[in-house]
């Protein structure tokens, strides 16, 4: 009887913690075919908050609720075949919002950010997508002046050498910072892989509505994106979408629909 209510504890136990660290699915029903999502906790707590808020219709923005589920009737209005389709802008332009932004949700640490240098022997990392001297003008040099007090020519020309210095000491992590980007270290941030969902932004903490799926890896988008999200059934309907014919700025020549998303707890 002893052995059998131990036994019994420890089932109990393991239901509940079961219960406990599932997480929810939300499946997107497009005119496509459905795409199911496993929405990441313990990665983005907050932005997967807010995508099951807007799903439902419970979100409250400046004291208003919306009063519909947000996502149903939307179009995928960005498809680029063989990186990613994007969604969930009410004006299917990719210029709307649901009349708010709000901050990412990323751990540089771990990603690995922190200890992945900047700068390699052929030059800076691949991952940073630097491809001119504008680039990296813009991407490493600009930010990390006001830290360094260099405000003039003048000044450029006094502090070149520990410029220098401080370039190769840097990580991408120190890179997006400087860039105006802010981790917490307490979250389980997945990478930007294949399958899996992240938060459109137009840079740093100006996440909103919008949301789009890989249709591969995407290493230089770790620590700019919130990733919250990843598929766990209908790759194959994200695949179909991510081929059809589009026209100018990569929206699809007829429209894929989002017809509803409903939200498994």
């Amino acid at each position: 009887m002893h052995k059998l209510a131990i036994f019994l504890f420890s089932l109990f136990l393991s239901l509940g913690l079961t219960a406990q660290e599932k997480n929810p699915i939300a499946v997107l029903k497009t005119n496509h075919g459905d795409i199911e999502i496993e929405l990441l906790k313990d990665a983005a707590p907050k932005t997967v908050q807010n995508f099951i808020d807007l799903a439902e219709g419970t979100k409250v923005v400046n004291g208003k609720k919306i009063d519909k589920p947000f996502y149903n009737g939307l179009i995928f209005h960005r498809v680029i075949k063989g990186f990613m389709i994007q969604g969930g802008c009410p004006l299917g332009t990719g210029t709307g919002d649901a009349g708010y932004k709000f901050d990412d949700e990323i751990s540089a640490k771990a990603l690995g950010l922190d200890k992945e240098k900047a700068m390699t022997d052929k030059g800076p990392s691949q991952k940073l997508m630097i491809r001119s001297r504008d680039d990296f003008a813009r991407t490493v040099l600009m930010p990390l002046y006001p830290k360094l007090g260099i405000t003039s020519e003048e000044t450029f020309n006094a502090k070149k050498a520990e410029l220098q210095k401080a370039v190769e000491a840097m990580t991408i992590e120190d890179v997006y910072t400087n860039m105006g980007y802010k981790y917490e270290d307490g979250l389980k941030s997945v990478p930007a892989l294949k399958g899996f969902v992240a938060m459109a932004n137009s840079g740093p903490n100006t996440n909103g509505s919008q949301f789009f799926i890989n249709l591969a890896d995407t290493p230089w988008l770790n620590g700019k994106h919130t990733v919250f999200g990843k598929i766990v059934k209908g790759q194959d309907v994200v695949e179909k979408i991510g081929a059809i014919k589009t026209a100018a700025g990569d929206k699809p020549e007829e429209d894929v629909k989002i017809e509803s998303v409903t939200i498994k707890k």
